[in-house]
């Protein structure tokens, strides 16, 4: 599109006057001229956000790179609320040459959401070499990316070009390493029509293959249109060696289907097979210094949160999610992180996540492993770098991809905690004092405390006597009665933290030495398998990500068998002997 900029004496810029002008008024249009230029690029830049955000119309292209030879299909899809019209394909006419047009209109239901769009499929050819574009298209106001499209030179022809169908195999490399990704591309060309087209997956012995990318196109070869059927596999070698590629065989039937007849006397049954290929596979390199062997074509770490790590409390939990991702390796091939030991820090890993995407590039692997992680104490904490290192299988050489070390900071009070077996705490200074002589009012305020702590201890254990003595009617106290059913109730149907309440609740109350401490220390005090299975069982529902869900039968079980220990582990019904008792 040509813009024309009209100057104030009413002539198209650049434009000479039909009369000689002064020197002036040359200046004059000069100024005009870039005052215009000005407001035109100013009219360009607001109407950028509006095109950002245009999303009715899309534009995509089955392939991004292709020989002059050869042909793509361009997919246009308006999904806007107007109706009728269509894109101006004539832009596409600069570049390329239209060879087909088909619309579709669509409507389908995904998830429950009702959608509707028209689609336009074009199959366009080159008509030069180089960087290309599909232009932006416009409808209704709504505009689509430009997409670029990179044209190479027409490839050699394949042996056998002369027959009406043949096979052609491409590896995209001659050697490679142990465990490194090979493309291997099996084409059918085709200048006849086929169908009932069969053949067997792809099978090497000693070699892990997967079937990556499927394409179908055109390609001219010495002036000749030829149907493409292009399947892509990614081959891993286990061993060094050599590898065999073995020969891939093709069944199909040639000619028009007739549906109205029940013998196709011009179809005819063709079997094609290909030629075996050889690669050599080298072992991994003895300069590699890598704990795990990992060839590949990129390989990056990426770290993220469940929240903002400046809001680090103590007791708090927050979730680490690292991600390891490898072109040109599988997720089975990636190794574990470290684990992360910190003192201060517990943690909780969940189980990681693998995931293998197929593409024309081949595979790419990922592994996602989440951390759960818990501070007990507040205090400034780094957690160390991760490095990993690998093979860039494109330059040949040895590298390292670095989580940089994190810092972070956490805030709150300490969780008290017990000391370790076999560690030994620190010992408080005691502070220094001068002996005193006591005065004569010291001693008997000394004796009269003495003797009503002496009184207090016979009536409190005259008291445990006569209760011992006395008709039972129940083996327990009311606390311990009342403080197992409200456990029980929350357990069957309670939150996971209201049952770790109670629970921590009701240890404290009946084991009073351990009341200081956390579930975990508690547990580990009192050696008790079950009250540990509990606390494990609520720390998987509380802190991890996603939560475990809690098995409520088990809990059940647990909590029953830990009310029956605290009832083995409840005092006798015999009398305690009198403090004074001859």
């Amino acid at each position: 599109m040509v813009a024309t900029v009209i100057s104030p004496d009413g002539l198209p810029l650049g434009t000479p006057s039909p009369c000689s002008a002064p020197q002036n008024n040359r200046a004059a249009r000069t100024l005009a001229q870039l005052i215009s230029a000005l407001l035109l690029a100013a009219l360009a830049c607001l109407a950028l956000p509006a095109l950002a955000q245009a999303q009715d119309l899309t534009a995509s292209v089955d392939r991004n790179e292709l020989a002059i030879n050869e042909t793509f299909t361009l997919r246009v899809r308006y999904k806007g609320p107007q109706s009728g019209g269509q894109p101006d394909f004539n832009l596409l006419e600069q570049d390329f040459e239209i060879l087909s047009r088909q619309q579709s209109n669509q409507y389908r239901v995904i998830n429950g959401k009702a959608e509707s769009f028209t689609e336009w499929a074009l199959t366009l050819a080159p008509l030069k070499e180089g960087k290309l574009f599909v232009p932006s298209l416009h409808l209704h106001g709504q505009v689509s990316d430009a997409i670029p499209i990179t044209v190479n030179k027409a490839g050699q022809s394949p042996s056998g070009n002369n027959r009406q169908a043949f096979l052609e195999v491409e590896l995209d490399k001659d050697k490679l390493h142990v465990q490194e990704q090979l493309l291997v591309k099996v084409r059918l060309y085709t200048t006849v029509g086929l169908h009932d087209i069969a053949t067997d997956p792809l099978q090497i012995p000693g070699a892990h293959v997967e079937k990556v990318d499927e394409q179908r196109y055109e390609r001219r070869i010495d002036g000749v249109g030829h149907a493409v059927y292009e399947i892509t596999y990614a081959v891993f070698p286990e061993s060094s060696g050599e590898l065999q590629i073995p020969p891939i065989n093709y069944i199909a039937v040639t000619g028009r289907r007739d549906p109205f007849s029940l013998f196709n006397r011009n179809a005819q049954r063709i079997r094609l097979r290909s030629e075996a290929k050889t690669v050599e596979v080298e072992p991994k390199p003895d300069s590699y210094s890598g704990t795990h062997w990992l060839p590949a074509r990129s390989l990056g770490l990426v770290q993220s949160w469940s929240k903002d790590p400046e809001e680090f409390k103590v007791g708090e939990p927050i979730t680490r999610i690292i991600t390891l991702r490898a072109e040109g390796l599988r997720a089975a091939q990636l190794p574990p992180l470290p684990k992360l030991n910190v003192d201060g820090l517990k943690t909780y890993p969940d189980q990681p996540q693998q995931e293998d995407q197929p593409g024309v590039n081949g595979i790419t692997g990922s592994r996602v492993e989440t951390t759960a992680i818990v501070a007990t104490r507040p205090g400034n904490y780094q957690l160390p770098p991760i490095t990993i290192t690998w093979w860039d299988t494109k330059t040949g050489r040895q590298r390292a991809t670095q989580l940089p070390a994190f810092r972070f900071n956490v805030t709150g009070l300490p969780v008290v905690d017990s000391a370790a077996p076999g560690n030994t705490q620190p010992t408080q200074p005691s502070p220094s004092a001068t002996e005193v002589e006591p005065g004569f009012w010291q001693k008997v305020a000394i004796a009269a405390i003495a003797s009503h702590l002496l009184w207090i201890v016979y009536f409190f254990y005259a008291n445990k006597r006569n209760r011992a003595g006395a008709p039972q009617k129940s083996g327990r106290t009311t606390n311990k009665v009342v403080a197992p059913e409200k456990l029980t109730e929350l357990v069957k149907s309670g939150s996971p933290q209201e049952i770790q309440s109670a629970l921590r609740q009701w240890i404290g109350d009946r084991w009073p030495e351990v009341r200081t401490l956390n579930l975990e220390a508690a547990a580990q005090q009192l050696n008790i398998s079950e009250l540990s299975q509990l606390v494990e069982m609520l720390n998987s529902a509380i802190y991890k990500a996603p939560p475990k869900p809690l098995n409520r039968q088990q809990l059940q079980i647990l909590t029953d068998r830990l009310t029956r220990i605290e009832d083995e582990a409840a005092p006798k019904t015999e009398a305690l002997p009198g403090l004074f008792s001859g």
